[in-house]
């Protein structure tokens, strides 16, 4: 049995209790962090040999349980948690992003980190933990790892102050919210949402962040140096080369121009790389000629660090980039709207060879999302998914049904660049599915479905505050030295991959909107991050201006094949009567709607008595419209009302206009002449024109003198009398 620590750590006046030791013993690193009422348990094991991989095999899970929060899950039939949602993938995403940088190039050992939350309270967010638990964990592992590193939610108030680890519940009523995770000044990744948020507010952000950061990475090395590694790794062992370094010697000192020959062809990036694959090909059959054999696994690491060199040369010492761009210079733009018939929106975006196909479907405000999660039940009427399928790229192979955890993340930083700049549902009740499809991919994809959902929202006539639009900013630095980079815009995939990091910022003319970073350094300078900010402003302008030749502003009617909203009012003390007992009046109208247009009208009542509807075509709102005013009409002397006989005797009949306006035609009133028995004349059901010519107290008289007489059909089967006069009144027309 092990020793438990435990140490409690302040992080911006917050207390975290840390503790070690009392169980998980078979973990490499198993760390519990509790704040407030919310705990989270941190594990880490790590495999005893390298994987034969161009990559390292690092696997991030967080895992939310129901029982966290004291509940069962919300299905009828299934107890048990299912895969992780996406939220649950985007916080997994960014725990991966944050550390696997820490890592030295050459360990292949497979890492894996898996994040339980087992307690949480609603209000301290185990987000929040999530870093800190991971860089305990993996150094108290003994793995290979740069650390300590940690995080932090750093959301902005209305008056631009920074507020770090703010109470979980209604952060939508900040201004933006980020989460950041660095080592000591030095930017991990930063991910998040704003409401046009300036560069100047997200200078303040890094510097609160980070200060608060060096605070913590101070109270882990003291925890850590106080706890036994399990692991016995000798970090000196491993450094950032894939391969043996006179592997990358031969193939640098033979071969240096030949790589760099079919990396600056003129043409395409499909030529580009089979040009590369010939020469791994070529390079492979040569050396592995003589008595020394090397992989196809080492040659192709081996040439794609030569490339990375020459890539990585040409820009900082002559400007060059692969495709013959300045280092601030954006791919050709091109949109256009209404590319596809039926849906409700559409736009396709192309950036040089990367373009996004993006639709937008509307659907009634009662369509939103309702997710089930730890935090409880909540409902969702914007979304954006993000789909790439293999001929975006030129590859053959199985198409793939569900999003992996790229997909996930493309889909959100799109959503959250999106969701701030569309009206509120009280506004546009809709619910709203925004669908990129990438077509063709060579960097910044994401970027690209952003600015074609702003387009195909505009398109479809969401009423957007202000344009989106997205970019991304890519750095080079010398290798070894930090100090000397250059920023470039617009980054190309290959750009992406031999690069240091894929800043990719979207906004507004007005601001940030959303936020997504990775870095392949150990951490980036706060001073660059600065810098990129303000080079990724002026790119994010550049597209705007490109975007508003396509479409500027959203249009002022949705498409004629979407949802028709519409919004009606009746008094406080009307709400009961429209809703009837147990709902029976509105649902008996819902399913009376569904006659008129492909599904039924969606009908929701406010408190206040305002009433949203969403029908499927101009007569189906018609319906519902003419069905509620009927509900709550007023008799007026002197006016004709369409009506239903309602019950005849010989003195007269008994007419309904509406739920609320009934009266009696007299035996004298039905027509010109004597009328001997109401009943010889007029029968249950019947539609009939009247007049009012008496309203005494409480009573309504009608007449069908001198008025003109319907010749409508009688009441259908199953269909409500307060129905009926719509019906009628639409025949009509």
């Amino acid at each position: 049995m092990n020793k438990e620590n435990k140490q409690t750590f302040t992080i911006d006046g917050k207390q975290v209790e840390i503790s070690t030791g009392k169980m998980a013993w078979q973990s490499a690193g198993a760390i519990f962090l509790t704040m407030g009422g919310t705990t989270l348990f941190a594990a880490v094991t790590v495999d005893n040999k390298d994987a034969q991989l161009d990559y390292f095999p690092l696997g991030v899970e967080y895992i939310e349980k129901m029982y966290a929060r004291g509940v069962m899950s919300g299905s009828k039939y299934k107890k048990r948690e299912g895969i992780p949602n996406d939220e649950a993938v985007i916080k997994a995403r960014e725990v991966d992003h944050s550390i696997r940088s820490l890592f030295p190039k050459s360990f292949k050992r497979a890492v894996s980190v898996v994040l339980t939350v087992l307690s949480y309270d609603g209000e301290n967010d185990p987000q929040a933990l999530t870093i800190l638990g991971t860089s305990l964990a993996l150094m108290q592992s003994g793995v290979p790892f740069a650390g300590p590193c940690s995080s932090v939610i750093a959301c902005v108030d209305e008056n631009d102050n920074v507020v770090i680890n703010p109470p979980a519940k209604n952060r939508d009523a900040f201004k933006a919210e980020f989460i950041i995770s660095a080592t000591d000044g030095k930017i991990l990744s930063l991910e998040g949402w704003g409401k046009e948020v300036s560069e100047e507010t997200m200078d303040a952000v890094l510097d609160k962040a980070t200060a608060v950061i060096s605070d913590t990475n101070k109270q882990q090395k003291e925890f850590i140096s106080k706890v036994e590694k399990s692991l016995n790794i000798n970090a000196d062992d491993f450094d950032n080369k894939p391969v043996a370094e006179e592997l990358l010697n031969a193939i640098n000192e033979k071969y240096h121009n030949e790589v760099e020959t079919a990396l600056y062809i003129d043409g395409d990036k499909v030529g580009r790389n089979e040009k590369i694959s010939e020469l791994k090909h070529k390079i492979s059959e040569e050396m592995n000629s003589g008595e020394v054999k090397y992989s196809d696994l080492d040659i192709h690491l081996g040439v794609e660090y030569i490339a990375r060199k020459v890539v990585r040369q040409n820009i900082l010492e002559n400007n060059k980039r692969i495709s013959g761009r300045k280092l601030e210079e954006i791919r050709p733009l091109e949109g256009e709207i209404d590319v596809i018939p039926v849906v409700h929106g559409s736009a396709l975006f192309s950036r040089g060879l990367t373009q996004s196909l993006t639709i937008v479907t509307l659907a009634s405000a009662g369509d939103a999302l309702i997710i089930d999660e730890m935090e409880g039940e909540s409902s969702k009427s914007f979304m954006h998914h993000y789909n790439m399928a293999g001929f975006a790229s030129g590859e053959a192979g199985r198409y793939n049904y569900h999003p992996g955890r790229r997909e996930i993340g493309h889909g959100t930083i799109g959503e959250n660049a999106l969701k701030n700049m569309i009206a509120s549902t009280d506004d546009f009740p809709y619910t709203i599915r925004v669908v990129s499809e990438i077509m063709s991919s060579n960097g910044s994809t994401s970027m690209a479905a952003t600015c074609a959902g702003s387009l195909a929202l505009m398109a479809a006539g969401v009423p957007m505050k202000e344009p989106v639009a997205g970019i991304g900013v890519g750095l080079v630095t010398t290798d070894g030295n930090e100090d000397e980079y250059k920023l470039i815009l617009d980054i190309e995939g290959m750009e992406d991959f031999y690069g240091d990091m894929d800043f990719k910022v979207c906004g507004t003319k007005n601001g940030i909107t959303a936020i997504q970073y990775e870095n392949k350094l150990q951490g980036v300078k706060v001073d660059v991050i600065k810098k990129a900010f303000r080079l990724a402003q002026t790119g994010r302008l550049h597209v705007l201006e490109a975007m508003n030749k396509v479409i500027d502003k959203s249009r002022d009617e949705v498409a004629e094949n979407a949802p028709k909203v519409d919004f009606m009012q009746i008094e406080q003390d009307q709400i009961g009567e429209l809703i009837g007992p147990g709902g029976k009046n509105i649902k008996e109208l819902v399913l009376d709607s569904g006659k008129y247009g492909s599904n039924p009208a969606d009908i929701s009542v406010d408190q206040d008595g305002k009433i949203s509807i969403t029908a499927m075509n101009t007569e189906q709102m018609a319906f519902v419209k003419e069905a509620i005013g009927g509900m709550f009409k007023r008799a007026s002397i002197g006016e004709e009302y369409d009506g239903i006989v309602d019950k005849v005797m010989n003195y007269g009949a008994f007419v309904d206009v509406s739920n609320s306006v009934s009266g009696l035609v007299h035996v004298s009133e039905i027509q010109e002449g004597f009328v001997k028995d109401a009943t010889e004349i007029l029968k249950p059901g019947q539609n009939v024109r009247v007049k009012v010519i008496k309203m005494e107290a409480g009573r309504t008289s009608f007449t069908m003198k001198g008025v003109e007489p319907v010749s409508y059909t009688h009441l259908r089967a199953h269909e409500t009398k307060a129905n009926l006069v719509c019906r009628l009144l639409l025949e009509k027309k």
